[in-house]
C-alpha cells in the first residue's frame, strides 16, 4: 500500500529496484533521486537523464469547437498552431491569477491534449468543465496514460535505437506518434530541464518495459535515471517557473515575467480584462533573479528586503545551482526593485544578507 494515501505510478517498483529514494510530492510517492542529485543533474547537463513525470495529467479536448475552448482558456494565441505543434501558456483566472501553467497539444483541428501539473490536475479538470464543458468533449485520461522524460545532449541518440521516427528532423515544441521500443507512443520534443530532449507518452503498463529499454540503450552514453531533486535544479538554473513557486492564484503571469505567453490582442480569453488592465498599468511586482553576495543559501518564501529592511518582496525559489557553482534565487519583488544590478537583501534564519539582481535565465544550453 502507498503511504498515507499516496499515489504511485507503474514505475513504482521500477524505481526501488534502482535504488530510488521516494519522497511525497503534488499526492504521489514520487523519486527525489537514485545516485545523487549532484550527479544526476550533471548527466543531464553533459548526457542524459531518464525522469519518470507519470504523475503529470493529460486532458484531452475533442470536438468541433475544440480550437474555440483553448482560446477562452489559455492567454496564449492558438490561432497558429499547426497539427503536431506544442505551444506553452498560462491558464488564468477571470482576476488575472493562474490557474495552471500547461502544455496544449494540437492533435487535430477537433482534438487538442492539455498537459497539466500533477498538483492541479483535479483543481483544472473542474475549471476546464466548468468554463468549456458546454463546447467540448472534455476527457482525463492521466490514470492510463505514462510518461517519460528524456533529456539532455545525448537524448536524441538514445532515443533513436528504439524508434524509426526521424527525431533529427523533429524540430523543439513538436511531436510525433509512431512505435518506441515496438508500442504505441507520442513522442514531444519538449521538456523541463533547459536542455534538448523528449516527453514520451505511452500506455500506463508499458512504462517499465520501456524505462529498462531507455536505460539498456543509453548504458554507453551515460544516461541516468534521475528523480525529483535534479528536475527542481535543471528547471531553476534554465529559469522555467514553478507552479506554486513563481506562478499560483496570486502571482499574475506579467508579474512572472511571461508577456510572451500572454496575447492581450486575441479575441477574447478567461483573464484579459485582468491583466490588459495589469498591462497598461505596469505590474506591481517583478519575478528577478539574483545572486548571493553573502555566503548563504535563498529558500523558498524567505523575505526579499531593501538595504534599510523594509520588505519588498519574497524568495520563491532558490538553491546552490550546480552548473553554475552559485547560490542564486528567483524572487518577487516591488518593480522598482527589479532593476539588473539592484542590490537586495535576503532574510536567511534571521540574518541579513546582499544579493544582487542579475539578468535570467541564469543558465542557456550550448547552441
Amino acid at each position: 500500500m502507498a503511504k498515507e494515501g499516496l499515489k504511485r505510478t507503474s514505475l513504482y517498483e521500477t524505481h526501488l529496484k534502482h535504488g530510488a529514494k521516494m519522497v511525497p510530492f503534488a499526492g504521489w510517492e514520487m523519486p527525489v533521486q537514485y545516485c545523487g542529485i549532484l550527479e544526476e543533474h550533471k548527466a543531464v547537463r553533459t548526457a542524459a537523464g531518464l525522469f519518470d513525470v507519470s504523475h503529470m495529467g493529460e486532458i484531452w479536448l475533442e470536438g468541433e469547437r475544440a480550437a474555440e475552448a483553448v482560446q477562452k482558456l489559455v492567454t496564449n494565441d492558438a490561432t497558429g498552431l499547426q497539427d503536431n505543434r506544442v505551444m506553452y501558456s498560462p491558464m488564468c483566472y477571470p482576476d488575472g491569477g493562474v490557474v495552471d501553467d500547461i502544455l496544449v497539444y494540437r492533435a487535430a483541428d477537433r482534438r487538442y491534449l492539455l498537459v497539466v501539473n500533477a498538483g492541479n490536475r483535479d483543481k483544472d479538470l473542474a475549471w476546464i468543465k466548468e468554463q468549456v464543458g458546454d463546447l467540448v468533449d472534455v476527457t482525463d485520461r492521466s490514470a492510463e496514460t505514462a510518461l517519460l522524460a528524456l533529456q539532455g545532449p545525448r537524448a536524441e541518440d538514445i532515443l533513436q535505437k528504439l524508434t524509426t521516427l526521424p527525431l533529427a528532423g523533429m524540430r523543439y515544441y513538436c511531436f510525433a506518434a509512431g512505435k518506441v521500443n515496438g508500442t504505441d507512443a507520442l513522442v514531444s520534443r519538449t521538456g523541463y530541464t533547459g536542455e534538448d530532449g523528449f516527453e514520451i507518452f505511452v500506455a500506463w503498463e508499458k512504462a517499465a518495459e520501456l524505462w529498462e529499454a531507455l536505460l539498456e540503450a543509453g548504458a554507453g552514453a551515460g544516461l541516468q535515471p534521475a528523480g525529483l531533486g535534479a528536475r527542481d535544479t535543471l528547471r531553476f538554473e534554465a529559469c522555467l517557473p514553478l507552479y506554486g513557486q513563481e506562478l499560483s492564484e496570486q502571482i499574475t503571469p506579467l508579474e512572472a515575467g511571461l508577456e510572451s505567453f500572454v496575447k492581450l490582442d486575441k479575441p477574447d480569453f478567461i483573464g484579459r480584462e485582468a491583466l490588459a488592465g495589469q498591462h497598461r498599468q505596469g505590474p506591481p511586482r517583478r519575478l528577478v533573479g539574483f545572486e548571493m553576495l553573502d555566503r548563504g543559501i535563498p529558500r523558498t518564501g524567505y523575505p526579499l528586503r531593501d538595504e534599510n529592511g523594509r520588505q519588498i518582496g519574497f524568495v520563491t525559489s532558490g538553491t546552490f545551482a550546480p552548473t553554475l557553482q552559485k547560490n542564486l534565487g528567483l524572487g518577487l519583488v516591488e518593480t522598482g526593485y527589479a532593476r539588473r544590478g539592484t542590490i537586495i537583501v535576503v532574510e536567511v534564519r534571521k540574518k541579513m544578507l546582499r544579493a544582487r539582481v542579475i539578468p535570467t535565465p541564469f543558465y542557456k544550453r550550448p547552441k
